[in-house]
Protein backbone atom coordinates (compact mmCIF):
# COMPACT_ATOMS: atom_id res chain seq x y z
CA UNK A 1 0.00 0.00 0.00
CA UNK A 2 1.13 3.56 -0.36
CA UNK A 3 2.40 5.49 2.86
CA UNK A 4 3.65 8.85 3.89
CA UNK A 5 6.86 8.27 5.45
CA UNK A 6 10.00 10.53 7.38
CA UNK A 7 13.08 9.44 7.70
CA UNK A 8 14.19 11.82 9.86
CA UNK A 9 12.59 15.10 11.64
CA UNK A 10 12.67 18.26 9.73
CA UNK A 11 10.52 20.33 7.34
CA UNK A 12 7.67 19.37 5.16
CA UNK A 13 9.82 18.24 2.45
CA UNK A 14 10.51 15.12 4.88
CA UNK A 15 7.62 13.42 3.88
CA UNK A 16 7.74 10.52 1.09
CA UNK A 17 5.24 8.36 -0.47
CA UNK A 18 6.36 5.09 0.18
CA UNK A 19 5.23 1.15 -0.31
CA UNK A 20 5.11 -0.41 2.72
CA UNK A 21 3.34 -3.39 3.89
CA UNK A 22 -0.51 -3.07 4.95
CA UNK A 23 -0.94 -3.58 8.26
CA UNK A 24 -2.63 -6.87 10.48
CA UNK A 25 -5.02 -5.99 13.17
CA UNK A 26 -4.19 -7.28 16.46
CA UNK A 27 -6.07 -8.21 19.48
CA UNK A 28 -8.68 -5.61 19.98
CA UNK A 29 -8.02 -3.82 17.19
CA UNK A 30 -10.04 -2.78 13.44
CA UNK A 31 -7.93 -2.27 10.36
CA UNK A 32 -9.73 0.70 7.80
CA UNK A 33 -9.16 1.24 4.58
CA UNK A 34 -8.49 5.10 4.72
CA UNK A 35 -11.18 7.70 2.99
CA UNK A 36 -9.73 10.65 4.20
CA UNK A 37 -6.85 11.86 6.42
CA UNK A 38 -7.11 14.43 8.68
CA UNK A 39 -3.98 16.82 8.55
CA UNK A 40 -3.16 18.60 11.93
CA UNK A 41 -0.79 20.70 13.70
CA UNK A 42 0.09 17.74 15.92
CA UNK A 43 1.55 15.53 12.87
CA UNK A 44 3.48 18.63 12.36
CA UNK A 45 5.19 18.82 15.90
CA UNK A 46 5.93 15.07 15.34
CA UNK A 47 7.20 15.24 11.93
CA UNK A 48 9.58 18.05 12.76
CA UNK A 49 10.94 16.93 15.83
CA UNK A 50 8.74 18.92 18.91
CA UNK A 51 7.08 15.79 19.28
CA UNK A 52 9.52 12.62 19.83
CA UNK A 53 8.45 9.87 17.86
CA UNK A 54 10.43 6.87 16.40
CA UNK A 55 12.08 6.98 13.04
CA UNK A 56 10.79 6.20 10.34
CA UNK A 57 7.61 7.68 11.38
CA UNK A 58 4.21 7.30 9.50
CA UNK A 59 2.14 10.22 10.55
CA UNK A 60 -1.28 11.30 11.18
CA UNK A 61 -4.08 9.82 13.96
CA UNK A 62 -7.30 10.79 12.05
CA UNK A 63 -9.16 9.45 9.79
CA UNK A 64 -12.60 8.28 8.24
CA UNK A 65 -12.63 4.74 6.47
CA UNK A 66 -14.37 1.45 6.15
CA UNK A 67 -13.30 -1.86 8.18
CA UNK A 68 -11.63 -4.07 6.54
CA UNK A 69 -10.89 -6.16 9.20
CA UNK A 70 -11.88 -6.71 12.78
CA UNK A 71 -9.16 -7.97 15.25
CA UNK A 72 -9.83 -10.92 18.50
CA UNK A 73 -11.90 -9.27 20.93
CA UNK A 74 -13.29 -6.28 18.96
CA UNK A 75 -17.33 -5.96 19.49
CA UNK A 76 -19.63 -3.66 18.12
CA UNK A 77 -17.77 -3.72 14.12
CA UNK A 78 -18.14 -5.57 11.40
CA UNK A 79 -16.26 -5.35 8.11
CA UNK A 80 -17.77 -3.33 5.84
CA UNK A 81 -18.76 -0.37 8.84
CA UNK A 82 -18.12 3.30 8.30
CA UNK A 83 -16.26 4.53 11.58
CA UNK A 84 -13.73 7.31 12.08
CA UNK A 85 -11.20 8.35 14.93
CA UNK A 86 -8.65 10.67 16.22
CA UNK A 87 -6.39 8.01 17.64
CA UNK A 88 -5.58 6.04 15.11
CA UNK A 89 -2.28 4.42 14.32
CA UNK A 90 -0.27 5.77 10.82
CA UNK A 91 -3.02 7.37 9.15
CA UNK A 92 -0.96 9.09 6.36
CA UNK A 93 -1.86 5.60 4.25
CA UNK A 94 -4.28 3.59 1.85
CA UNK A 95 -4.70 1.21 5.65
CA UNK A 96 -4.30 1.99 9.05
CA UNK A 97 -4.95 0.50 12.24
CA UNK A 98 -7.38 1.60 15.30
CA UNK A 99 -7.81 0.51 18.43
CA UNK A 100 -11.40 -1.06 18.67
CA UNK A 101 -12.73 1.22 21.53
CA UNK A 102 -11.72 4.74 19.95
CA UNK A 103 -13.13 3.62 16.49
CA UNK A 104 -16.21 6.14 16.10
CA UNK A 105 -19.48 5.00 14.19
CA UNK A 106 -20.07 7.10 11.35
CA UNK A 107 -23.93 8.16 11.27
CA UNK A 108 -25.65 7.88 7.99
CA UNK A 109 -25.98 11.60 6.81
CA UNK A 110 -22.44 12.10 7.10
CA UNK A 111 -20.40 11.76 4.14
CA UNK A 112 -16.48 10.34 4.50
CA UNK A 113 -14.74 13.47 3.77
CA UNK A 114 -16.85 15.38 6.73
CA UNK A 115 -16.32 12.33 8.65
CA UNK A 116 -12.46 12.71 8.75
CA UNK A 117 -12.65 16.21 9.22
CA UNK A 118 -14.41 16.29 12.69
CA UNK A 119 -12.69 13.91 15.12
CA UNK A 120 -9.77 16.11 16.23
CA UNK A 121 -11.03 18.90 15.95
CA UNK A 122 -14.35 18.60 16.04
CA UNK A 123 -14.30 17.03 19.55
CA UNK A 124 -11.69 19.52 20.84
CA UNK A 125 -13.97 22.44 20.40
CA UNK A 126 -16.34 20.25 22.75
CA UNK A 127 -14.07 19.23 25.08
CA UNK A 128 -12.57 22.81 25.73
CA UNK A 129 -16.19 24.59 25.64
CA UNK A 130 -18.14 22.05 27.91
CA UNK A 131 -15.27 20.46 30.16
CA UNK A 132 -11.84 22.76 30.55
CA UNK A 133 -13.96 25.71 30.48
CA UNK A 134 -17.56 25.50 30.88
CA UNK A 135 -19.35 28.35 28.97
CA UNK A 136 -22.35 29.21 29.68
CA UNK A 137 -25.00 31.36 28.41
CA UNK A 138 -23.94 35.63 28.20
CA UNK A 139 -20.52 34.33 28.82
CA UNK A 140 -17.61 36.80 26.29
CA UNK A 141 -15.34 34.28 24.92
CA UNK A 142 -12.18 35.21 22.58
CA UNK A 143 -11.36 32.93 20.37
CA UNK A 144 -8.14 33.16 18.37
CA UNK A 145 -8.29 32.15 14.75
CA UNK A 146 -11.59 31.97 13.73
CA UNK A 147 -11.16 31.23 10.08
CA UNK A 148 -9.34 27.65 11.78
CA UNK A 149 -10.20 24.29 11.44
CA UNK A 150 -11.55 24.22 15.55
CA UNK A 151 -12.15 28.04 15.34
CA UNK A 152 -14.40 27.76 12.99
CA UNK A 153 -16.20 24.69 14.80
CA UNK A 154 -15.75 26.70 18.01
CA UNK A 155 -17.18 29.78 17.28
CA UNK A 156 -20.70 27.91 16.07
CA UNK A 157 -20.94 25.98 19.11
CA UNK A 158 -20.53 29.07 21.50
CA UNK A 159 -23.35 30.45 19.72
CA UNK A 160 -25.42 27.54 19.84
CA UNK A 161 -25.10 28.10 23.73
CA UNK A 162 -25.70 31.81 23.39
CA UNK A 163 -22.25 32.86 24.52
CA UNK A 164 -21.38 36.24 22.56
CA UNK A 165 -17.88 35.49 20.80
CA UNK A 166 -15.20 37.58 19.80
CA UNK A 167 -12.52 36.28 17.63
CA UNK A 168 -9.02 37.14 15.98
CA UNK A 169 -8.32 36.47 11.92
CA UNK A 170 -5.21 37.63 9.55
CA UNK A 171 -7.24 39.05 6.39
CA UNK A 172 -9.93 40.00 5.12
CA UNK A 173 -11.53 36.86 3.28
CA UNK A 174 -10.80 34.66 6.85
CA UNK A 175 -13.01 37.84 8.42
CA UNK A 176 -15.69 36.81 6.24
CA UNK A 177 -15.64 33.38 7.17
CA UNK A 178 -15.49 33.89 10.79
CA UNK A 179 -18.88 36.11 10.61
CA UNK A 180 -20.14 33.44 8.89
CA UNK A 181 -19.64 31.48 11.47
CA UNK A 182 -21.58 33.60 13.52
CA UNK A 183 -18.56 35.41 15.59
CA UNK A 184 -20.09 38.95 17.17
CA UNK A 185 -16.86 40.71 16.98
CA UNK A 186 -14.01 40.02 14.28
CA UNK A 187 -10.62 41.73 15.28
CA UNK A 188 -7.25 41.37 13.26
CA UNK A 189 -4.14 40.40 15.97
CA UNK A 190 -2.55 43.65 16.10
CA UNK A 191 -3.57 45.26 19.57
CA UNK A 192 -6.18 42.34 20.17
CA UNK A 193 -6.05 42.89 24.00
CA UNK A 194 -7.03 46.58 23.82
CA UNK A 195 -10.29 46.24 21.20
CA UNK A 196 -11.29 43.13 23.69
CA UNK A 197 -11.15 45.46 26.67
CA UNK A 198 -13.02 48.36 24.59
CA UNK A 199 -15.76 45.77 23.31
CA UNK A 200 -16.36 44.69 27.45
CA UNK A 201 -16.47 48.17 28.76
CA UNK A 202 -13.17 47.25 30.58
CA UNK A 203 -13.90 43.97 31.76
CA UNK A 204 -12.16 41.21 29.82
CA UNK A 205 -12.86 38.28 28.49
CA UNK A 206 -14.24 35.26 31.00
CA UNK A 207 -12.21 32.84 28.84
CA UNK A 208 -9.77 33.29 25.62
CA UNK A 209 -9.29 29.85 23.97
CA UNK A 210 -5.74 30.13 22.14
CA UNK A 211 -4.60 27.98 19.88
CA UNK A 212 -1.79 30.10 18.76
CA UNK A 213 0.35 30.02 21.40
CA UNK A 214 3.87 32.62 21.44
CA UNK A 215 2.65 35.20 19.22
CA UNK A 216 -0.59 35.64 21.31
CA UNK A 217 0.10 34.83 24.87
CA UNK A 218 0.67 37.96 26.44
CA UNK A 219 -2.13 39.68 24.83
CA UNK A 220 -4.45 36.84 26.13
CA UNK A 221 -3.71 37.15 29.50
CA UNK A 222 -4.00 40.71 29.13
CA UNK A 223 -7.46 40.44 27.73
CA UNK A 224 -8.99 38.39 30.08
CA UNK A 225 -11.26 39.54 32.82
CA UNK A 226 -10.49 39.32 36.88
CA UNK A 227 -10.40 35.29 37.39
CA UNK A 228 -10.64 34.65 34.00
CA UNK A 229 -9.36 31.56 32.34
CA UNK A 230 -6.58 31.18 29.31
CA UNK A 231 -7.07 27.75 27.63
CA UNK A 232 -3.89 27.47 25.74
CA UNK A 233 -4.57 24.36 23.41
CA UNK A 234 -1.87 24.61 20.77
CA UNK A 235 1.12 26.16 19.69
CA UNK A 236 0.60 27.30 16.14
CA UNK A 237 3.13 30.28 15.98
CA UNK A 238 5.59 28.32 18.31
CA UNK A 239 6.30 27.03 21.71
CA UNK A 240 5.16 29.86 24.56
CA UNK A 241 8.82 30.42 26.76
CA UNK A 242 8.42 29.73 30.37
CA UNK A 243 7.08 32.74 32.03
CA UNK A 244 6.75 34.09 36.05
CA UNK A 245 3.50 32.43 37.51
CA UNK A 246 2.94 35.77 39.83
CA UNK A 247 2.02 37.01 36.49
CA UNK A 248 -1.20 35.12 36.92
CA UNK A 249 -1.31 37.04 40.15
CA UNK A 250 -0.75 40.33 39.30
CA UNK A 251 -3.11 40.20 35.52
CA UNK A 252 -6.00 39.38 38.14
CA UNK A 253 -6.01 35.73 39.65
CA UNK A 254 -5.85 34.56 36.27
CA UNK A 255 -6.48 31.00 35.89
CA UNK A 256 -3.85 29.20 33.00
CA UNK A 257 -4.56 25.53 31.94
CA UNK A 258 -3.07 23.59 29.02
CA UNK A 259 -5.10 20.99 28.08
CA UNK A 260 -5.08 17.63 25.83
CA UNK A 261 -7.66 15.69 24.38
CA UNK A 262 -6.45 12.36 25.90
CA UNK A 263 -7.29 13.66 29.00
CA UNK A 264 -10.89 14.36 27.98
CA UNK A 265 -11.28 11.07 26.29
CA UNK A 266 -10.81 9.26 29.34
CA UNK A 267 -13.41 6.08 28.47
CA UNK A 268 -15.66 4.72 26.50
CA UNK A 269 -18.63 6.67 27.54
CA UNK A 270 -16.84 10.61 27.66
CA UNK A 271 -15.24 9.63 23.76
CA UNK A 272 -19.16 8.58 22.59
CA UNK A 273 -20.67 11.89 24.30
CA UNK A 274 -18.63 14.21 22.18
CA UNK A 275 -18.15 12.35 19.36
CA UNK A 276 -21.97 12.03 19.43
CA UNK A 277 -23.12 14.97 19.60
CA UNK A 278 -20.60 16.51 17.46
CA UNK A 279 -21.38 14.07 14.53
CA UNK A 280 -24.96 14.85 15.10
CA UNK A 281 -25.09 18.46 14.53
CA UNK A 282 -22.82 17.75 11.69
CA UNK A 283 -25.30 15.02 9.96
CA UNK A 284 -27.95 17.28 11.45
CA UNK A 285 -26.94 20.38 9.86
CA UNK A 286 -26.74 22.78 12.31
CA UNK A 287 -22.94 22.45 12.60
CA UNK A 288 -21.54 23.68 9.39
CA UNK A 289 -17.85 21.79 8.42
CA UNK A 290 -15.49 23.75 6.13
CA UNK A 291 -13.01 21.34 4.44
CA UNK A 292 -10.74 24.23 3.02
CA UNK A 293 -8.39 22.16 1.22
CA UNK A 294 -7.99 18.71 -0.22
CA UNK A 295 -4.63 16.80 -1.00
CA UNK A 296 -4.03 13.42 -2.66
CA UNK A 297 -1.31 11.54 -0.65
CA UNK A 298 1.53 12.21 -2.57
CA UNK A 299 0.75 15.79 -1.41
CA UNK A 300 1.14 15.59 2.36
CA UNK A 301 4.53 17.67 1.82
CA UNK A 302 2.73 20.75 0.60
CA UNK A 303 -0.20 19.97 2.91
CA UNK A 304 1.69 20.60 5.89
CA UNK A 305 3.78 23.56 3.94
CA UNK A 306 0.58 24.99 3.39
CA UNK A 307 -0.89 24.46 7.07
CA UNK A 308 2.09 26.04 8.93
CA UNK A 309 2.11 29.02 6.63
CA UNK A 310 -1.44 29.40 7.72
CA UNK A 311 -2.57 29.21 3.99
CA UNK A 312 -4.96 27.30 4.83
CA UNK A 313 -8.69 27.40 6.52
CA UNK A 314 -11.10 25.41 7.81
CA UNK A 315 -9.95 21.43 7.54
CA UNK A 316 -7.08 20.06 5.37
CA UNK A 317 -7.47 16.81 4.29
CA UNK A 318 -5.52 13.84 2.96
CA UNK A 319 -7.39 11.48 0.41
CA UNK A 320 -5.76 8.34 -0.80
Amino acid sequence: MHAIVARRAGGPEVLELDETARPVPGPGQLLIRVAAAGVNFIDTYKRSGVYKVAYPFTPGSEASGTVEEVGDGVTGFAPGDRVATAEGINCYAGYALVDGDKALPVPDGLDNFTAAALPLQGVTAHYLINSTFKVEPDHTVLVHAGAGGVGLLMIQLLKAKGAHVITTVSTDAKEQLARNAGADHVLRYDGFAEHVRDLTSGTGADVVYDGVGKDTFDGSLASLRIRGMLVLFGGASGPVPPFDPQRLNAGGSLYLTRPTMGHYLRDARERRWRSDEVFAAAAAGSLKVRIGARYSLAEAAQAHDDLEQRRTTGKVILVP
